[in-house]
């Protein structure tokens, strides 16, 4: 990462005060920067530059090769493969600029705005993504489906509001747990045999939910760098592995969707057969 000779990286406490979230990383930030020198930070090793690439190269791989795996043409209903893709990428593009333009010389303000657009995403593979996953698991039910799309759609509108202005990386995470509630209820009509959808694809959706969870309390819990502040100031940090976490999540959201639209062809309801 010598391509680009960057400025004097400052410590905690020299960081402007809405760049101090996390006192267990203690060096590596970047000073106030312009719009070029934020995108000059791409090629300098600090603080923020395993966050911008643990989702930044993911977004590219999902935005060129995925659409490869989507079956567009062999379901009859093309909006759901459209939303699920869009699912995958809002995630990590949202993600992207914010860790990239988080120091700009706007400051607050900016950064505010650039903190809403990153949970604005993560909204959106929450709410999208769920949406396939509903219409497959009421598919025999057409009425309780349509009510349940738009009960998830205004849950999911609340949970952005919540996610977009709340203060805390709890409240934050406290955000989704309605929208997580509503996809658990899903997976309960599915074990019990009233809901329907390719019997692999439930194993997925729960390790998907798992692994969302999971990254969410490790950035919350700040490990491990709480419990050894300075060591994984660049590399490591809690807010990297849940990066990585949202991102073998999304893959699993992936499969799991691949899975149900290949069940989808061959199923019929049984009041229609």
């Amino acid at each position: 990462m010598g391509l680009y000779k960057g400025p004097r990286l400052l410590d905690f406490a020299k960081t402007p005060l809405h760049l101090q979230f996390n006192r267990y990383v203690l060096t590596g930030y970047r000073p106030v920067s312009s719009a070029h020198e934020c995108l000059g930070s791409l090629f300098y090793v600090h603080n923020e530059l395993g966050n911008i690439y643990t989702h930044g190269i993911p977004f590219f791989l999902f935005l060129v090769l995925m659409p490869f795996s989507i079956p567009w043409t062999e379901v009859d209903n093309i909006w759901i493969c459209l939303v699920h893709y869009l699912a995958c990428l809002c995630p990590t593009v949202g993600s992207v600029v914010y860790h990239v333009f988080m120091n700009h010389v706007g400051g607050e303000h900016v950064y505010d705005t650039l903190l809403s657009l990153d949970m604005f995403g993560v909204c959106l593979v929450n709410t999208l993504g769920a949406l396939p996953i509903i219409y497959i698991t009421l598919l025999c039910y057409p009425i309780i489906q349509q009510a349940a799309l738009l009960t998830y759609i205004l849950l999911s509108a609340y949970g952005i509001y919540c996610a977009t202005t709340a203060r805390t990386n709890v409240l934050r995470l406290q955000a989704f747990i309605w929208q997580g509630l509503f996809r658990f209820s899903l997976f309960l009509f599915r074990v019990y045999g009233s809901g329907v959808g390719s019997p692999h694809s439930l194993r997925l959706f729960v390790i998907m939910d798992s692994l969302a969870v999971l990254g969410g309390l490790v950035n919350v819990i700040q490990i491990p760098e709480r419990f050894s502040p300075g060591l994984f100031d660049n590399w490591g940090n809690s807010h990297q592995i849940m990066h990585v976490m949202v991102v073998c999540s999304i893959i699993y959201l992936h499969w799991g969707t691949l899975e149900d639209l290949a069940w989808i062809k061959t199923f019929q309801c049984p009041n229609e057969g």
